[in-house]
């Protein structure tokens, strides 16, 4: 039976505490006069208080209304919180993910990444979290997403991790959700990963002329195009991207923009003449119309990113092509008086002291074109007389 009225709610509300109107609607009025309608209900043995709006824009009338759409729900089997975020427009993760995908996807340089970021989702979230609404997410539903791969494949995991993440902070900001992501308690619930030394595998700096030796037995676009990465110390996907607008044969500059730059930043990089010859035959056997320094298949695309693995595995290596840019670090600081901060400047590597990085604004153009002409001295130093074959594309 109903006990409150519209007069007395008025009133109540410069008075602390909880008022029935019966059937589990409470009027409950904090210190400041703030009210706002509960309904009790309790299935199964289980009670739960559920908010059905603030006593200043809910009326008596229309919080007992809610009170029994609530009540029939819970009778129905149905959560009225999850009712209610659906009828809000509540995304699933399905589509929230999508639509992060969508406004970062600009960001990210690496078009790989961008490509990735959602097929990662795609391949091990969306068969258990796809369908579920964000503000339903919990903490044991994304480490039972995590655990089938956390310890068989450790990166893949900790990307997953991420990505998940991302969504549900994003679900948050919206207003979607009403926490951030639970991944601070993850780690606790899930074994340790195997150890990783976070090193790409790499070749010792000694060895690096008789394995350029052996590199040019046999020419290929893969081939010239691993020899112009290890020449200039280029990370993999620079060289892969490479056009042939960045590069000046005549000056012998290959200038990087800073849109394809991890650091951000435009980076120019001085052709030792040993690593212009390469650059020169690649210019020689270039397919008209291509863009590329070193196309793939398709003319319009650049070479596979599989490519250069493909020619060191072919080649009985474990090495990696990012590693020869470990090579030549330690060539710098082991065989030569170069500067670390030379090198650090070669391997465009970001300055972590802002301080310092605001007054080193040169890029040491000059000096760094002697550092790679002795490089690619030193890279020829087992050099033996090339034989040149039909080129061949290598995926």
């Amino acid at each position: 039976m109903a006990k409150l009225t519209a007069t007395g709610v008025k009133a109540n509300l410069s008075k602390p505490g909880r008022y029935s109107d019966g059937d589990g609607l409470l009027l409950v009025v904090g210190a400041g006069g703030n009210g706002s309608w509960i309904v009790r209900v309790q299935k199964d043995g289980k009670r739960r208080d559920i908010g059905v709006g603030a006593a200043s824009k809910v009326t008596l009338a229309l919080a007992r209304q809610r009170a029994a759409d609530v009540r029939s729900q819970v009778e129905a089997g149905l959560d009225p919180v999850a009712q209610r975020r659906k009828a809000a427009g509540i995304p699933t993760f399905r589509e929230a993910a999508s639509q992060v995908h969508t406004e970062h996807k600009k960001t990210w340089r690496n078009g790989k990444h961008q490509a990735q970021w959602l097929r990662t989702l795609e391949v091990y979230a969306f068969p258990t979290l796809g369908d579920r609404q964000v503000s339903d997410i919990d903490g044991p539903a994304v480490r039972e997403v995590l655990a089938e791969i956390w310890t068989e494949k450790p990166e893949t995991a900790r990307r997953v991790r991420q990505r998940i993440g991302a969504v549900l902070d994003w679900a948050y900001s919206k207003g979607h959700r009403d926490s951030e992501a639970p991944m601070r308690s993850l780690s606790k619930g899930l074994a340790r990963q195997p150890k990783k030394d976070g090193h790409h595998a790499a070749m010792a700096f000694t060895d690096v002329p008789a394995f350029l030796t052996r590199l040019r037995q046999r020419e290929s676009f893969g081939r010239l195009e691993l020899e112009a990465a290890i020449l200039t110390a280029a990370r993999s996907g620079e060289i892969r991207g490479a056009t042939w607008g960045e590069v000046d044969l005549e000056k012998g500059l290959w200038t990087l923009p800073a849109s394809r730059m991890k650091a951000g930043r435009e980076h120019v990089v001085p052709l030792s003449p040993t690593a212009k010859r390469v650059f020169q035959r690649v210019h020689d056997l270039r397919t008209e119309g291509s863009q590329f320094v070193f196309p793939g298949v398709k003319r319009d695309k650049p070479m596979s990113d599989m490519t250069l693995m493909k020619v060191l595995r072919d080649m009985g290596e474990a090495v990696t092509a990012h590693g020869f840019r470990s090579s030549f670090r330690d060539w710098v600081s082991e065989d030569t008086q170069f500067s670390g901060d030379l090198a650090e400047a070669a391997l465009a590597h970001a300055i972590p002291n802002k301080v310092e990085a605001a007054y080193r604004r040169g890029n040491l153009l000059e000096k760094r074109r002697g550092l790679m002409d002795a490089w690619g001295s030193y890279c020829n130093l087992a050099s033996a007389k090339v034989v040149q074959l039909a080129v061949r594309v290598e995926q």
